[in-house]
This record gives C-alpha cells, structure tokens and sequence, in this order.
C-alpha cells in the first residue's frame, strides 16, 4: 500500500494509512472463505473471447456450465499469456481457444499482442485443445489519430470514440494462416481446429461491415496449405 508521507515517525496520514493496511490484512484473514472444494468434480475449461466473440462464447459456457468449471480470457494480449501460464501450470484441464485475435497483433507489430510463444502452452502439456480463428478480421486501435500512417488507406469500423477496428487484408490473414497452422504443426495432443464458415467475428457477417469471404479464404487456404494434419 502506498504510504502517501515517507515512514519517519507517526503522524496524522501515516496512521491513517497503517491503520487502512491493518485493517485490509485483518479483513482478508477473517474473510477467507475460499472453498477447496468448490468445483473439484468439474474440470476447468478455458475460453478466449473478445467482445465480437462475446455471443459465441458466452452460449458455449451457458452449454458447458454444468460440466465444466468454465474460465474466460479476454484475447487481449494480457489474456492470452494469462491463459497459457495457466496451462503451463497444469490448472487448466482443457481450452476452448475460440479467439486467436492476438496473432495478428503480433505479426504486424500492433497493442494488443501475444508473443512468439502462443500455443506453446498447448505444445508443451499436450492439454486437450479445441481453437478457431475468431476475431482474425480484424485489429483494434484506439481513438482515430493512434492509427500508424501506414495504414491510413484500410477499411476502418470506428466502434466508438476511444476503439477503432481496422479490417485485416487477404495478405495477413495469409501469413496468419501459415503462422498458426506451423505453430499447431509442433503439438502432439488431441488439438482441433474448426473454421466457421459464416465469418470469423459479429462484424464479419454476410451484409456486415466487415464481411469479406475472399479475406477469409485466403486464411483458410494458407492453414490447409501447411497444416499437416489436413
């Protein structure tokens, strides 16, 4: 906890403070009811969801709840590795990574990045694994002036005045199609990976304004191309 006042001597907001932090420890200690048990037959499930994968995701959990103990990560960059970490430490039975937006974050160098190691999690503990490519369509920026000039020509969707969603190219979901397909190349445990066929987002919808079933093939031609398992 932040001391405000540097510690010399006692005085009027440092006993405040102290008296805040005493208190604090005192509530977490006597207020623990954290059940061991809770949950213990159901084995965890984590899913990955952003908010135009929000309606897929949250009818997956409504379906698996009562098998499942179920957690969600939001595919934010933080989200993703939060997730594998878990993974790693053998805490999570099994993923529903329906939301593997951060790949292209990470590819063409944008902010809400995972790293070089997605899926590696997967990899290393063989934890059953089911992935698709939500929100592939698409990259957030912020407000409209964050956009980097070069790619001030794309097809922009301005959510509101603080998110601005850019349209990915035929060309990147390419390269993120090779990317994914060579990454999941490397695991040896039960994984699948399902492409929908209605579009890869709510924006990515037939009439919608980022639908682009050319964009959409050129991923899935890229990940049947190097998939090995295809």
């Amino acid at each position: 906890m932040y001391s405000v006042t540097d510690i010399s001597g006692l005085n009027t907001i440092p006993r405040k403070i102290s008296r805040n932090a005493a208190a604090q420890i005192a509530g977490a200690v006597l207020f623990n009811s954290a059940d061991e048990n809770e949950n213990k037959n159901k084995p965890t499930l984590a899913l990955t969801m952003f908010g135009v994968t929000t309606p897929c995701v949250q009818h997956l959990t409504k379906k698996l709840d009562n098998h499942y103990d179920c957690l969600v990560f939001h595919a934010t960059g933080s989200g993703g590795k939060a997730m594998e970490k878990l993974v790693d430490s053998q805490l999570l039975d099994c993923v529903l990574d329906i939301t593997t937006t951060e790949v292209f974050d990470y590819l063409f160098d944008d902010i809400l990045a995972c790293d070089d190691d997605r899926f590696g999690a997967i990899m290393r503990t063989q934890t059953p694994c089911i992935i698709s490519c939500g929100a592939l369509d698409m990259v957030n920026f912020g407000c409209p002036i964050t956009i980097p000039d070069k790619y001030k020509d794309r097809h922009f969707y301005h959510h509101n005045s603080q998110v601005t969603l850019m349209r990915t190219a035929a060309e990147e979901n390419y390269q993120m199609g090779f990317w994914i397909a060579q990454k999941l190349n490397k695991c040896q445990g039960d994984v699948t990976f399902i492409i929908p066929t209605g579009g890869f987002s709510a924006l990515d919808i037939e009439d919608g304004v980022f639908w682009s079933p050319q964009a959409n093939q050129a991923f899935i031609d890229a990940f049947k191309l190097n998939y090995q398992t295809i």
